[in-house]
């Protein structure tokens, strides 16, 4: 039974673990300067904008040629670091 309660307890604890590194929304303010940084890089519509894993990832932004890129954004500089074409 011991056994038993110390892997549920491992397993209770990764799971909170798991929970704490989840994608987060951004605050409204942080949302904003991010919104207005992609229109000035050309990009039209996004999907999804969250803080994860301390970096800001911008899902399926659509630049002014239609071209689709997922971006991860410095949170403190706003830059982008890493573009992937979709």
């Amino acid at each position: 039974m011991r056994l038993t309660s110390t892997a549920l307890a491992l397993v209770f604890a990764a799971g909170l673990t798991g929970a704490a590194l989840a994608d987060e929304k951004l605050p409204p303010d942080q949302q904003a300067k991010v919104e207005a940084m992609l229109r000035q890089e050309g990009f039209t519509k996004w999907k999804e904008i969250e803080l994860d894993d301390g970096m800001i990832e911008v899902d399926d932004a659509v630049d002014g040629s239609g071209k689709q890129f997922d971006l991860k954004l410095d949170p403190k500089t706003m830059a982008i670091v890493k573009r992937k074409a979709e």
